[in-house]
């Protein structure tokens, strides 16, 4: 199958899912398959919700569309321009060992082997596994010469070329240990951080709160600590999150809240607090959910130099303060294609596979 070929292949799967982004999916015309898909999809999120209780409507939604707008043809090409990408003549087998921390989380890694032309060996995490097969079925179904190039497995990974994991700091070390001797891209703990300046308007504000819950702050692009300068006043940020507080009807997300503000209070720990979302002072990233942490900095060049030092830990900077690669508020989980994972370029790591 030539590059083009797979391009038209996401590009119709990109129109199937973006017909689920939003509240009353309506089948539309001209969708390739469509008659013979559009049912079961509807039927595997409903599945995908019922499976995993931090799937809700809304999230799924939100993945849809944010998948829908980034398989447009224009942003494929967009991306693939980077590289120069042969036929190969002898397609790799890429393990990928998938997280499940937020809905679809490792179509990027499924989709960037596949549009290299190499083959897809996946392991689910059970916390999503509904939809990506789903999905995978479809573009079979528009693209048949996909079927030999997409495998999913619950069993042991055997007889694969390189690997692609994602997990945590701690099955970082094991997968090191399984899959070191092969070439591999093994990605740890990273969360991402916004830095203040005091200046940012009301919209501003409200656009980081979407970056602070979207998916619960489950995705390694939430913002799970802020920047702020010294002297640094709350009460317009407190203002500004209040757009998301409907999140106290959600029993999990809420559940999470009574227990950490307990845990945090039992320790008589200072803790900044308005109802739905607790602000503790802290110098570690990975802040629990309903919790962001915080610290103070002195002057922006102090800020940029932290930055720096902690880049390893560091998966995105969402700011308008002029920091080195930051993104702007309110874009923190709409990457674009090729904003790749703790920095790793992904189809560089694969098209380095078939020299």
């Amino acid at each position: 199958m030539e590059l083009q070929q797979r391009i038209n292949a996401f590009v119709a799967l990109g129109r199937f899912i973006g017909q689920f982004s939003t509240p009353n999916p309506t089948k539309a015309t001209g969708i390739p398959k469509n008659d013979m898909f559009f049912e079961g999809m509807l039927t595997r999120l409903t599945t995908a919700k019922n499976h995993n209780g931090w799937f809700t409507d809304t999230n799924l939604q939100f993945a849809c569309k944010s998948w829908y707008e980034a398989l447009s043809e224009e942003n494929i090409h967009t991306w693939l321009s980077n590289y120069s990408i042969p036929q190969p003549t002898r397609p790799k087998t890429i393990a990928i060992v998938m997280a499940g921390n937020i809905p679809l989380v490792g179509f990027h890694d499924f989709l960037s082997v596949l549009i290299t032309g190499n083959k897809v060996l996946a392991k689910l995490s059970s916390n999503d596994n509904q939809l990506l097969p789903y999905l995978a079925n479809y573009l079979q179904a528009v693209a048949p010469d996909f079927s030999d190039y997409i495998t999913f497995t619950d069993e042991r990974l055997d007889g694969f070329d390189a690997v692609i994991a994602t997990g945590s700091s701690n099955t970082a070390r094991y997968f090191d240990y399984y899959f070191g001797k092969y070439p591999n891209i093994i990605r740890k703990n990273r969360n991402s951080v916004a830095v203040l300046t005091g200046n940012e308007t009301q919209q501003q504000l409200e656009a980081l709160a979407d970056d602070i819950f979207r998916y619960f702050g489950l995705g390694c692009r939430n913002v799970s600590k802020l920047y702020v300068p010294i002297g640094y006043t709350f009460e317009a940020f407190f203002k500004a999150m209040f757009t998301w507080k409907d999140l106290i009807n959600n029993n999990k997300y809420i559940n999470n809240y009574d227990y950490n503000k307990a845990v945090y209070l039992m320790s008589k720990l200072a803790l900044l607090d308005n109802e739905f979302m607790l602000l503790k002072e802290d110098p570690n990233f990975s802040s629990p959910i309903s919790v962001v942490f915080y610290e103070h900095y002195s002057s922006l060049t102090d800020i940029r130099r932290t930055l720096e030092m902690e880049s390893e830990n560091i998966q995105a900077v969402v700011s308008e303060a002029g920091i080195p690669n930051e993104i702007p508020f309110g874009k923190a989980q709409t990457p674009q294609l090729w904003e790749y994972a703790d920095g790793v370029d992904t189809v560089a790591f694969l098209l380095k596979l078939t020299e």
